[in-house]
């Protein structure tokens, strides 16, 4: 299985996983702009049985966008910086 982030936005990926969207990664950033964080979310609230690896759980949080591409199994990034 590979994952690819697509960019639609700034801090906004597509979550695809073999040429099919599963999913989206969004930055969180709180009111005050101090505590950010990733998200990585699937589209179906699906069985865990039928969840793509690595998802345990139908949403995952990650400190910064590289721990959320590192947990992907190293998802290639298109469209944009990955410091975005």
């Amino acid at each position: 299985m590979t994952y690819t982030l697509n960019r639609l936005a700034a801090g906004s990926y597509d979550l695809v996983l073999d040429g099919i969207i599963v999913g989206s990664v969004v930055r969180e950033v709180s009111a005050d702009g101090g505590h950010r964080a990733w998200h990585a979310e699937l589209l179906e609230d699906l069985p865990p049985d039928r969840r793509p690896i690595p998802f345990t759980e139908i949403e995952h949080a990650f400190p910064t966008l590289d721990a959320a591409t590192a947990w992907l199994g190293r998802a290639m990034v298109l469209g944009s910086l990955q410091a975005a």
